[in-house]
């Protein structure tokens, strides 16, 4: 225990901030059931489904995200002809109105708002339906760095290879948050949030168009169901068959997003979804806050050891002649509160040597 205390003035401690970056890929070999579907797990609610690294039942196996969808009660899907084989129609609107509450929030009125294409929450165009994908956080860490985010989703005509046969998947756009990294959003109550455009390469033409929203901090990115219109799709053919859950198809049309989002169960809308995922990449971003104090022994401070061996009979007993210069060693470094009690203690590599002829200064990092 010390019995000498040097106060820390403001000027010995400073306050900093990392960001550390890690590189997430995610192959589509891993979301489209390559694994005889052991790693995709659905649940009896029926509202989402989970997608495992591995067997979800493996002991080893880590949740890496969520696939849903849903509407907003302002959406053609939601009434007239379109509900003629519906189902899951509350649950659908409750998920597009739980996820838009918590993203997007409420208007001035108390009413929840829509998804919006380019992030103007008043006017613009909305995403009022849309396809839910929720990162776990042991991917996305404290956020997902801003342009980095890229997903590439086979929309072409021709059906996805889900049984190994080796048939083409078709075409695929690359969905990405282009020039997010100085161009984002700060409106939403989740943080900040990025525009998502996709970038098809066909004959004639390169299209770029607004497809969706990325949420750094929440981790969420939502697409919109425009993804499997014609408009993205291989120009002159557009039958996309998808297989479902219990083994039928469902042809998506020109109206393709229409009938998947109505006529489907919400864990055959994930397994489309998964389905058509080719890659997902993104860099996570770890955020370090540090405390750096700055402990300075100046030459007439600490120059005797607090160990009860350093003195005999009052002598000591490192000195050889009565006239050398006290010596000490310093090995440890505590940081104390006001009321003196030890908060946090550091250990230095090796012994340093300090007399009065020195002076020293000891860089104590507090990480959190």
């Amino acid at each position: 225990m010390a019995t000498t205390f040097k106060t820390l003035l403001p000027s010995d401690v400073v306050d900093s901030r990392t960001k550390l970056h890690e590189n997430i890929p995610v192959t589509g070999t891993i979301v489209s059931g390559t694994y005889n579907n052991e790693n995709i797990k659905t649940f009896s609610h029926g509202m989402f489904t989970s997608v495992y690294d591995y067997p979800y039942l493996s002991s080893s196996a880590n949740h890496i995200f969520d696939v849903s969808a849903g509407y907003s009660n302002n959406s053609a899907l939601s009434g007239g002809a379109y509900q003629g084989n519906a189902v899951q129609t509350t649950q659908k609107i409750n998920i597009y109105n739980q996820m838009a509450q918590v993203l997007v929030g409420h208007d001035a009125s108390g009413n929840i708002r829509d998804f919006d294409e380019d992030g103007n929450l008043v006017g613009g165009t909305k995403l009022e339906e849309v396809y839910f994908v929720n990162f776990s956080r042991l991917l996305t860490k404290d956020e997902i760095k801003k342009g980095t985010f890229s997903l590439d989703l086979y929309v072409g005509s021709s059906a996805p290879d889900f049984d190994g046969d080796g048939s083409a998947r078709g075409r695929f756009i690359r969905i990405a948050d282009l020039g997010a990294a100085s161009s984002y959003y700060v409106n939403s109550p989740a943080g900040e949030y990025g525009v998502l455009y996709s970038n098809l390469e066909t004959a004639t033409t390169a299209q770029t168009q607004s497809v969706g929203l990325i949420y750094y901090q929440a981790g969420v990115a939502v697409l919109s169901a425009s993804v499997f219109n014609d408009r993205f799709g291989n120009p002159g053919a557009h039958t996309q068959a998808v297989e479902l859950l219990d083994g039928g198809s469902l042809d998506l049309g020109i109206t393709g997003s229409a009938a998947l989002l109505t006529s489907a169960s919400l864990d055959n809308i994930a397994k489309v979804v998964n389905h058509r995922i080719h890659n997902i990449s993104f860099n996570n971003t770890t955020e370090l806050n540090s405390s750096i104090y700055f402990c300075r022994a100046n030459a007439n401070e600490f120059n005797y050891s607090s160990n009860p061996t350093y003195l005999s009979s009052s002598q000591i007993q490192v000195k050889q002649n009565a006239d050398d210069d006290p010596v000490a060693y310093i090995t440890t470094v505590g940081l104390y509160g006001a009321n003196n009690e030890l908060l946090a203690v550091a250990k230095l590599s090796e012994p340093i040597k300090k007399t009065p002829a020195n002076e020293l200064t000891v860089r104590v990092r507090l990480d959190y």
